[in-house]
């Protein structure tokens, strides 16, 4: 059996040697970092999970995971003493999948990472065809049918579809949206986001008559099970 590999990436040294030698015991293998700079050359190791502390110096955790989310699919835990609603909206908005607040337990921090390592595992596996009250989108012959009758989707309508789909009930603002779909470097206006998915309602509206997306006001859209 693979044994997974975590990466630790916090500015106090103490921190990231209390945390390898608690996971290494546990049965993972770590790498750690102390800035962004090193985290970003760690990345090429292909960590199955990131431990991300969000207070450090040059650029912040916030920053490195919006910088690195397109790139990776391994989950992002933030290990911060930020304790606001809107500190943990930010760290989600941004690509993170779970939000630890210092100081905490280390038994509770293992079980939230075999919990998040379980889920991403068991995501590689995910089929082929995806399902949704009616719904039949076939990401291989990248279709979507209703009751056998197909509905049309441009290219973009239907990479935005499946970004959705594939991350059900979780929360991206246009510009996540945007990277996700169109790519980091791409150069344009993550605005055409809003119309694309306006697009994909209507359509959806149209044969279905049902809303898969929600518009979560303030932040973004989410596609709801």
């Amino acid at each position: 059996m693979a044994v997974y590999k975590i990466l630790i990436v916090d500015d106090e040294e103490m921190m990231t040697e209390l945390l390898s030698d608690h996971l290494q015991d546990c049965g993972y293998e770590t790498l750690a970092a102390g800035n962004a700079r090193e985290a970003l050359a760690l990345l090429q190791r292909q960590p199955d999970l990131i431990l991300l502390d969000i207070n450090m110096p040059d650029m912040d955790g916030l920053e490195l995971c919006r910088n690195i989310r397109s790139h990776i699919t391994c989950p992002i835990l933030f290990l911060t003493a930020r304790i606001t609603e809107q500190d943990k909206v930010n760290g989600l908005q941004y690509g993170g999948d779970d939000y630890i607040t210092k100081p905490f337990s280390l038994n509770e921090l293992s079980a939230r990472i075999a919990a998040h390592l379980r889920r991403d595992e068991r995501s590689r596996h995910r089929p082929f065809v995806l399902t949704a009250e009616g719904l039949l989108v076939d990401l291989t012959q990248r279709s979507v049918s209703c009751q056998g009758r197909e509905i049309p989707f441009s290219r973009r309508e239907f990479d935005i579809l499946e970004f959705l789909m594939t991350n059900a009930n979780q929360v991206f603002d246009k510009e996540r949206i945007y990277e996700g779909v169109w790519g980091y470097d791409a150069e344009g206006d993550s605005n055409v986001v809003k119309e694309h998915v306006r697009k994909i309602r209507s359509k959806l509206r149209e044969m279905t008559g049902k809303d898969y997306i929600e518009t979560v006001w303030g932040v973004g859209y989410k596609w709801s099970r």
